[in-house]
């Protein structure tokens, strides 16, 4: 078979581009900078390694996996965030699939006992694996959690992620959240994060990944049930089995988790921001995914004032 000259050069170049992707401006950017890199620790289970979807193996170069599982996830996408907002972020995380924070407490204490610059966490989807609904165990294991990690640094900055509604739990009639509204799962996992955040002197607040998911189901951009079909235009947030997050999620996910801890406005990234190029979601939903994490950011701190950045684009 004969291979065009032209054809296998497109190829080549492609590849060389893909690989060279952590020498490229972003990393001019990070170079630039004459201040030492923030760290960032990401305490999680599948909900942050990006179970389900390609984002859990995106770029995992990008990230320092504590475990050595050879994951991106989210993380990875915040990092790739930053570099594009010219920040310089050394972005490490911890995951252990179907674990609460307890399990890091009881597994992986001497791996996150250091002195880190900011902490994301959360722990279990449904707050309790046993008695969904009951967030005892989230209170107390994060009360324990932050104690740990400010006694490492008493500065640092402790953030709860509070996840998504379970589209199984909420259509099926096994579901603890049968009968109720899609929403009303991000609520009640939202109460629970803010009582955990409440607990401790150490939290400095909840970022609020599930009421983001809401937003962008109730203003159109994202179909809130994945069992009748996709409505056109609107994104899935969930993967196949309606219970992980999909790319579209994840990418929504990581955008409020990077606004929330930059302060930097999200839509900043554009249109054309690079991973979700990557990761195959449209411009337009890009710019929508964007739009959705900062009005939910600016709804929940009113007096919120973003700044905004060019973000750096990279020739493709």
């Amino acid at each position: 078979m004969r291979i065009r000259k032209s054809s296998f050069l497109s190829l080549i170049y492609s590849l060389v581009a893909f690989l060279s992707f952590d020498a490229s401006p972003f990393l001019c950017a990070e170079d630039s900078k004459e201040s030492k890199a923030s760290t960032i620790l990401f305490i999680g289970n599948s909900f942050t390694y990006g179970g389900g979807s390609a984002v859990q193996f995106y770029r995992p170069h990008l990230v320092t996996d504590l475990n050595g599982s050879g994951k991106g996830g989210v993380p990875a996408l915040f990092k790739a965030f930053t570099m594009q907002a010219g920040l310089s972020f050394e972005v490490n995380h911890e995951l252990i699939g179907g674990s609460g924070i307890e399990v890091h407490l009881e597994k992986k204490s001497d791996v996150v006992a250091k002195p880190w610059d900011y902490v994301v966490m959360h722990g279990y989807s449904t707050l309790n694996k046993a008695s969904p609904g009951d967030a005892s165990v989230l209170v107390a294991s994060v009360k324990e959690m932050a104690k740990l990690l400010h006694a490492q640094n008493p500065h640092v900055d402790i953030r709860l992620e509070a996840t998504w509604s379970r589209a199984d739990q909420t259509y099926p009639e096994k579901g603890h959240w049968y009968g109720k509204s899609i929403y009303a799962m991000a609520e009640d996992v939202r109460e629970g994060y803010s009582q955990a955040a409440s607990g401790s002197p150490h939290v400095r607040g909840v970022i609020p990944v599930g009421e983001a998911w809401n937003r962008a189901m109730s203003t159109g951009v994202a179909d809130p049930n994945p069992y009748d079909g996709i409505a056109y235009g609107q994104v899935d947030l969930w993967t196949h089995d309606h219970y992980h997050g999909g790319t579209p999620g994840y990418y929504l996910a990581a955008l409020v988790i990077f606004g929330e801890i930059t302060g930097l406005d999200p839509r900043s990234l554009g249109e054309g921001e690079r991973a979700a190029f990557e990761l195959g979601i449209s411009r337009s939903h890009a710019a929508s995914l964007q739009k959705v994490a900062s009005e939910e950011l600016a709804a929940q701190s009113p007096q919120r004032r973003w700044k905004s950045f060019d973000s750096i684009k990279l020739k493709f």
